[in-house]
């Protein structure tokens, strides 16, 4: 049997842990030039098959678009947390700004007194790249809802239950900008993607048979 997707989200931006949602989706995730120091450098299309969105209290919500149902530690796969959820649904249609999360930054920066973004998103290829540095996090750049999930897991309201949307973001290993900031440019990668898919009230998903 497979390992099912794993509703967890491990890195700088948080940790959410807890039952999936799986469903059927559709969407892209694609950069011209993917940077990942030491795993990937070149055109990118994760072709995703996957969609998944798990809701906290009605408060946050955190999707998964992904190749294939595996977990994610051995998936390639973007992860949109949103912190605001009540607020992002009251601006639907419009551009939300992404970042790193309030206060999470690599060693010797600055820490960030700024507030914390609407959504973050994290695109990990713990399949392409097992073995080395997996992951790229947004640094810049917007997300736009026209549909985003209630976040509540009994919602009945087919209309509440629909996400879908598109972003435009600016993706990089933090470490890599304090370390190198005069490569900044260069280490940046421009990804883009859509998604539009149904929650769908799953059992929770187990990491292993």
């Amino acid at each position: 049997m497979k390992r099912r997707l794993a509703c967890a989200l491990v890195g700088a931006a948080a940790v959410f842990v807890g039952g999936c949602t799986t469903g059927q989706g559709t969407g892209d995730v694609q950069s011209e030039q993917l940077l990942l120091t030491g795993c990937w450098n070149g055109p990118f299309n994760l072709a995703p098959t996957f969609f998944a969105a798990q809701g906290f209290d009605e408060k946050s919500l955190m999707i998964r678009i992904q190749r294939g149902d595996d977990i994610a530690e051995f998936s390639d796969g973007l992860v949109i947390v949103v912190y605001d959820l009540e607020r992002a649904r009251a601006s639907l249609g419009q551009d939300l700004a992404v970042g790193l999360p309030n206060g999470v930054t690599p060693p010797g920066a600055p820490r960030s007194l700024g507030e914390t973004p609407i959504a973050s998103l994290t695109l990990s290829l713990h399949s392409s790249c097992r073995g080395s540095n997996g992951a790229v996090y947004s640094m810049a750049g917007s997300v736009n809802f026209d549909k985003l999930f209630s976040g509540n897991s009994n919602e009945k309201d087919s209309d509440q239950r629909l996400t879908r949307g598109s972003f435009s973001a600016d993706f990089a290993d933090p470490r890599e900008l304090v370390a190198h900031p005069e490569l900044a440019e260069s280490i940046k990668s421009k990804v883009t993607g859509n998604f539009e898919f149904f929650f769908q009230r799953g059992q929770p998903a187990q990491p292993f048979p």
